[in-house]
């Protein structure tokens, strides 16, 4: 465990002030719901003054056979090609935000942080704090001169199928999606129901305060040990797909941790037969 340093969020009342400075930090809405409705809609009625639409599916995703998972990582190519078109160049300090309080944004914030961006902050308690802080909105869309970033994965820790069985039982996993999916009462969108043999539940959700907003460091801090996360063991987390299993290894960093993602995550899992599926709590 490290000590929690400054956290990789950014409330509204920054943001704003962040957008006045001479070279403000790049803005990107990451709208996006399990099953819709798009995103992009949403974002042209109304965004944060600046912001770059990213498409969940199609950037911050990539395509491959199912034991790959529903959204595997995207070609380190295809990536930089993305972030190029959102404007991105090297040094710039980067914003993401969604109206999901941080469960698809975390998805963007994980991947740029694991491509090498270093200053990368999630807007915490998203669009909805923004309006709240009377943030201003524009509408339309935002299409920014290409950028010429450079990017390459491996500043952040993964794992594959075989590493994130070997650590649900020398270390902690932690499941992201709801209980319910974790128990295997249902299981509405992957082949097989039921979670990881080993690993825990820990909702992403869970790491929310009732506005929305990541609950304080201290407090995740003991939530996490609440469920078997210590200082001296490796902790790692998957979710259905791994989108929000990135949020709660964000949550994890701001709890001072350091995770390893599984970006597969349920998806692929299950749809490998060889693996085992265990139910109940």
């Amino acid at each position: 465990m490290t000590p929690p340093n400054a956290r990789p969020l950014i409330d509204a009342r920054e943001l704003a002030q962040a957008l006045t400075a001479s070279r403000p930090p790049r803005v990107l809405d990451v709208r996006w719901k399990l099953g819709g409705p798009p995103g992009r809609p949403e974002y042209e009625r109304g965004h944060i003054p600046g912001a770059v639409y990213v498409d969940l599916d199609t950037e911050l995703a990539g395509h491959g056979e199912p034991t790959d998972g529903r959204h595997p990582l995207p070609q380190i190519a295809d990536f930089e090609s993305a972030a190029r078109g959102w404007g991105l160049n090297a040094g710039d300090a980067v914003v993401v935000y969604d109206d999901l309080s941080g469960l698809s944004a975390a998805r963007a914030w994980w991947l740029l942080r694991h491509a090498g961006f270093a200053d990368v902050r999630v807007l915490d308690g998203g669009l909805a704090a923004w309006r709240a802080a009377d943030g201003d909105l524009e509408t339309g869309s935002n299409i920014p001169s290409a950028g010429d970033v450079h990017l390459s994965y491996g500043s952040l820790r993964t794992l594959d199928a075989d590493a994130s069985a070997e650590l649900a039982l020398r270390g902690a996993l932690l499941d992201a999606r709801a209980a319910e999916r974790f128990r295997g009462e249902v299981e509405p969108v992957d082949p097989r129901a039921g979670h990881i043999p080993g690993a825990v539940s820990a909702p992403a959700t869970d790491n929310l305060d009732a506005d929305g907003r990541m609950l304080p460091a201290a407090v995740l801090a003991d939530r996490f040990a609440a469920l078997g996360v210590t200082a001296d063991a490796p902790v790692g987390v998957y979710c259905g797909s791994g989108v929000t299993a990135a949020h709660v290894a964000l949550a994890l960093e701001v709890a001072g941790f350091a995770p390893a993602l599984y970006p597969g995550s349920w998806s692929a899992w299950s749809n490998d037969p060889s693996r085992p599926a265990a139910t109940g709590s």
